[in-house]
């Protein structure tokens, strides 16, 4: 709501969230768009060298890879060292992971990414 001395009185100038009801719509909605890209890329997930889902938060991430039942070893995490970075999170999770020798030609990645009015969405790369 605007700012007005109304809003302000009843602290409606702030953005708020139901996070339970996020979360739980963050990993259907990740969880379901990554089955979709790989039946759409005739790929199983067993097919894939390592996932790289969005920074949002650490039980995102791993309610998501338990639901894809993908091994711990074969996801990329790194927001313990930068927290979330927003739609910067992937793209520092790529060069981390190359310069880490995780990824190289010929690599097969699965990407999922949740953000900001509830968009979500999902990509196979080879590299």
């Amino acid at each position: 709501m605007p700012s007005t001395d109304a809003t302000r009185a009843e602290h409606m100038e702030f953005v708020k969230q139901e996070g339970r009801e996020v979360f739980k719509h963050a990993v259907v909605a990740m969880e379901e768009s990554c089955h979709r890209v790989l039946d759409l890329v005739g790929m199983g997930i067993s097919e894939i060298d390592l996932v790289i889902p969005h920074q949002a938060n650490i039980r995102i991430i791993e309610a998501v890879t338990k639901r894809l039942e993908v091994e711990d070893e074969r996801v990329f995490v790194n927001i313990d060292r930068y927290g979330n970075t927003s739609s910067a999170s992937i793209p520092i999770a790529l060069d981390e992971a190359r310069r880490q020798g995780r990824i190289g030609p010929g690599s097969k990645l699965l990407m999922t990414a949740f953000g900001g009015g509830l968009a979500w969405g999902a990509s196979v790369v080879v590299l």
